[in-house]
């Protein structure tokens, strides 16, 4: 399959530590490390390490980051034909405080991925593509936010199937104009408290009854521990997580979610089967260090469903 995807490219700075410190003090960190990041970049590089074939529309800065930003992307293969260089703003960075037990704390430097130019954007690079991937950060503002708008028509206009994945930073910066954006996509992935954010509701049967009142049907939304949950027109139902030892850091797990899910519906599993799927690369990911410090494989997918 051919998925076009669009969205950020970022470089992680990541410090591991027991705690974070309160103001005024300072926290020593156990290690801290450059790792390759971004949820579009994330989500490519998943994909094509899955077999499938990739191109990733996004900014990098020439800077120093910009080899580190791309290195797992070139190494798997991702189409970067679409990528483009921006001279003022240097690739986007990540700071990520990586706290025992492997939760998060991050605070993101949005550089060069905001910028993305819509005028480079041509629809006939769709012409050839089976689904569309867009990072909801391409939404956040500026002119990517034009960008992703001409994409999403174009896949409409070619009844191309949509994933979009929410983001935590593209709810707070877009504000509700977002929710009109992804109005009618064919899948909208996010968490428990992304869809409350999005909706302003604090249920998930409220959220999912606004997600309904804008055309969104199909929507995953992960619950943490207890797995994800699949919501379509005919069903709700809840998809257990994939059991697995030794959780490191939960950067990444969601955009490898997302590509296994996107990956999956394209091969012809059903939705139940695909959040199924996800949730395996998920918990895969979170068991090594970086958003592509692991990158799912078809073989992973395969022995882990049918272990279960």
């Amino acid at each position: 399959m051919r998925f076009f995807v669009i969205g950020d490219v970022s470089v992680d700075l990541m410090y591991f530590v027991d705690a974070l410190p309160g103001a005024g003090e300072e926290t020593p960190a156990k290690r801290s490390l450059i790792k390759a990041g971004g949820a579009a970049a994330t989500v490519a590089a998943n994909l094509a390490s899955l077999g499938h074939k990739a191109t990733l529309a996004a900014r990098v800065g020439t800077g120093p980051f910009r080899e580190a930003a791309l290195e797992n992307l070139t190494r798997v293969g991702v189409d970067l034909n679409q990528l483009q260089e921006d001279s003022e703003h240097p690739t986007s960075s990540i700071l990520i405080f990586v706290i025992a037990g492997g939760e998060r704390t991050m605070v993101s430097s949005i550089g060069a991925s905001r910028y993305l130019d819509a005028t480079a954007f041509k629809a006939r690079a769709l012409d050839q593509m089976d689904a569309l991937v867009l990072s909801a950060y391409a939404l956040s503002g500026g002119p990517s936010r034009e960008y992703a708008l001409k994409a999403l028509a174009a896949a409409r206009k070619r009844e191309l199937p949509i994933f979009a994945d929410l983001g935590t930073g593209a709810i707070r910066d877009a504000g509700t104009s977002l929710l009109e954006d992804l109005s009618g996509v064919d899948y909208l992935l996010m968490n428990q408290h992304e869809l409350y954010a999005l909706t302003g509701e604090s249920s998930i049967s409220k959220g999912v009854e606004v997600l309904r009142q804008v055309g969104i049907e199909n929507a995953v939304i992960k619950v943490g521990s207890l797995g994800s949950m699949v919501v379509t027109p005919d069903t709700e139902a809840l998809v257990e997580p994939y059991p697995v030892d030794d959780v490191v850091d939960s950067t990444g797990a969601g955009d490898a979610y997302t590509a296994a899910f996107a990956a999956s519906v394209m091969e012809g599993h059903d939705l139940l089967e695909a959040a199924r799927r996800g949730n395996v690369a998920g918990a895969l990911v979170a068991t090594h260090v970086g958003a592509q410090g692991y990158l799912v494989r078809p073989e992973d997918l395969k022995s882990a469903v049918q272990a279960k």
